[in-house]
């Protein structure tokens, strides 16, 4: 009777213990995991707030969905709402209506309190057998997230139990023939089970540390733990420790690896630069990969520039040595760009944007070079993220506006159409030049809604001119690679403003066909399917700008206009135009001449047999309000039509003067027309 007794009571022992060394270890794991989410996790409390999912913290939710025993998480706001649940992270919408459920669903309203208003853990154990989405043991814990003492939101982590539970088990029943030896042993069994459980925990903790402190790829230290060396560093040397810099690097060519040999070539090139730069740091040195290609060193104990212009020149040297990748060699090179702490910057943050400043500055000079941070360019960088910011705008509310120069036959009367070129008077600054506020859009990414603007309004404008006026759209090679398809944005705006497409030029420049050339022709023939005329703008200013010719049958070309200002004053320039013409004319393709500003050039130009003339001399560009289409150049206005050009050729055409009288074309912009 003692012994069932015994035999009894140890079973409930057993259980009993059993049962809370598995909820006191699914706990622990449960409310480590929510604390390790909460802190690693970007934009969460955003989450818990309702101001929905961004990209990098869904990123870092699905990678942290499985870990250690956690299989399964759900998120809920402070009033019981779910908000995720991580089965739901390769949805296309995660937050979706029809995944959206209620905590208090799930469990009484009287735990909802005890968990949201007390702050309080709530675990349950529950068994998965004959659910195969669901281990044979887990556990699911509800842990609050707080904010201060305030609770801003739940987790409920579904931890598996199983391979505990069973080891557990395996334990007792070894031991329980003898219920003398079941209690003797009980106690080793469970320390040891208690043990090999906290090592467990402790390489689960260092491996987790280890990845929240680590570039996972490299095995550099990551952008958040670099920033918490750099503040150690600056309290250290506030507090009279040595000085120290930042060195940001970049690699010059890293695209071209990832674009030619994929990315996996692109990981090795990273992994095995990361390693070069370990080889050269000192003691008290750290090295950081803070994205994509790019690099940070955290150099100690500085005590002039010399340290750090060394530490420089050894990286640039380092980086620009081939690496081997597939039996490949390839070159990346590194640009660097360094500041220091207490002499260019007085804060980490402040330390960090002078240091890509000067990355920045090194580029700019040539790459594969190293440069200190400048406080001029970044006045400069500053000024030209304002002036973006105000180009947005100024697309926004369309103060951005359009002016045509017109384009004759090279009789210099007869009027074919005209070049659409953008105009920007920002009202600060005036007129901003073309040349800088388009390649301004291109940089930032506002030159696809910029062109598209500008085509919708060109062809707006010569659907009211009498036909068949032409009208020619300088695109950018930026067009060609926006997220909106070309062909269809060309479409669009003949079919809403109701223009022949036949009456549309675009006109492109060489750069375009030296990248992605089979891509673009591709767009050029569809473009050309439609019935719009192409034309290739600077023809002759590069080196293989003939090879595109017999590859795609362009309408047009136009002589850049270094040819026409060099007309009179080579033989070798007239030769060289003679010979484009005639290649053009004998494959079926017009020629236009830009820049045309004195008689003479207009004369010569008509006698080699130029199709096409623009420049000054003819006309200016204009608003459109400012157009007659009435085929009235300068030249005209300037003197009678005669049959031939010979009385008009023997002197240059003021341009000052042509730009004072009173005509129709005359506008009073002083700078080139640039294109689009």
């Amino acid at each position: 009777m003692a012994g069932t007794l015994t035999v009894a009571l140890a079973g409930v022992l057993i259980q009993y213990t059993s049962t809370r060394l598995l909820e006191n270890d699914a706990e622990a794991a449960a409310v480590g995991y929510a604390h390790y989410v909460d802190e690693v996790t970007p934009g969460l409390r955003d989450l818990f707030e309702g101001r929905g999912l961004r990209s990098d913290t869904r990123e870092q939710l699905a990678r942290l969905r499985r870990m250690g025993e956690v299989f399964r998480f759900k998120l809920f706001d402070r009033e019981g709402r779910q908000i995720l649940v991580s089965d739901d992270l390769d949805h296309a919408d995660p937050l979706g209506p029809s995944r959206a459920t209620s905590l208090s669903q799930h469990r009484g309203n009287d735990r909802v309190a005890a968990i949201v208003l007390g702050g309080a853990n709530f675990i349950e154990t529950k068994s998965g057998r004959g659910k195969p989405d669901r281990p044979e043991v887990f556990v699911e814990a509800y842990v609050p997230v707080l904010q201060g003492r305030q609770v801003v939101g739940v987790v409920e982590v579904y931890v598996d139990q199983t391979a505990t539970a069973a080891r557990v088990r395996s334990a007792f029943l070894r031991v329980g023939a003898v219920v003398a030896g079941l209690l003797m042993l009980l106690g080793g069994v469970l320390a040891a089970q208690v043990w090999q459980r906290q090592a467990e925990r402790r390489r689960a903790a260092e491996r987790l540390r280890y990845l929240a402190e680590h570039d996972v790829l490299s095995g550099a230290l990551n952008r958040t733990s670099f920033h918490q060396a750099l503040q150690r560093a600056a309290w250290r040397h506030e507090k009279g420790g040595p000085g120290f810099a930042v060195l940001c690097i970049d690699l010059d060519r890293f695209k071209d690896v990832n674009d030619s040999l994929g990315h996996v070539a692109g990981d090795t090139v990273l992994c095995a630069a990361t390693e070069r730069l370990r080889g050269l740091l000192r003691h008290g040195d750290l090295v950081a990969r803070l994205g994509g290609d790019e690099f940070a060193v955290l150099q100690s104990a500085v005590l002039g520039p010399d340290d750090v212009e060394r530490l420089a020149a050894r990286i640039v040297e380092a980086l620009a040595l081939p690496y081997e990748v597939g039996g490949q060699r390839v070159s990346a090179g590194a640009s660097v760009g360094a500041a220091r702490f207490g002499v260019d910057a007085g804060t980490v943050a402040d330390l960090m944007h002078k240091a890509d400043v000067a990355v920045y500055r090194a580029k700019s000079g040539g790459r594969g070079r190293f440069s200190f941070y400048d406080a001029g360019l970044d006045q400069r960088l500053a000024d030209r993220r304002n002036l973006a910011r105000d180009l947005r705008q100024a697309l926004k509310d369309e103060v951005v506006s359009m002016h045509f120069q017109p384009l004759f036959r090279a009789d210099g009367r007869t009027l074919l159409g005209y070049e659409a070129l953008m105009r920007w008077h920002h009202p600060q600054r005036g007129a901003v030049p073309p040349t800088e506020f388009i390649a301004l859009a291109e940089e930032t990414g506002l030159i696809e809604g910029l062109g598209e603007w500008g085509l919708r309004r060109a062809c707006k404008e010569a659907a009211g001119w009498p036909a068949p006026l032409t009208v020619s759209v300088n695109l950018s090679a930026a067009q060609f690679h926006g997220e909106r398809d070309l062909v269809e944005v060309v479409a669009a705006a003949l079919k809403a403003t109701a223009l022949p497409a036949r009456r549309l030029v675009l006109e492109i420049t060489e750069s375009l066909l030296l990248s992605h050339t089979d891509d673009a022709l591709r767009t050029l023939t569809a473009l050309a399917k439609m019935g719009v005329q192409i034309a290739m703008d600077d023809f002759g200013t590069g080196y293989s700008s003939l090879a595109y010719l017999w590859r795609f049958p362009f309408d047009k070309i136009k002589i850049d206009r270094a040819f026409t200002q060099g007309l009179g004053d080579d033989e070798r320039v007239a030769l060289i135009v003679r010979s484009i013409i005639t290649l053009a004319h004998s494959m079926g393709i017009r020629v236009n001449a830009e820049g045309v500003e004195t008689g003479p050039q207009l004369e010569q130009l008509r006698r080699l047999g130029c199709d096409e003339i623009q420049g000054f001399l003819l006309g200016r560009p204009a608003p459109p309000e400012r157009l007659s289409h009435d085929g009235t150049s300068h030249l005209a206005l300037l003197q009678p039509p005669r049959p031939e050009l010979e009385d008009i050729q023997t002197q240059s055409v003021p341009l000052d003067d042509v730009a004072t009288e009173p005509m129709h074309l005359v506008c009073n912009a002083k700078t080139m027309p640039m294109p689009l």
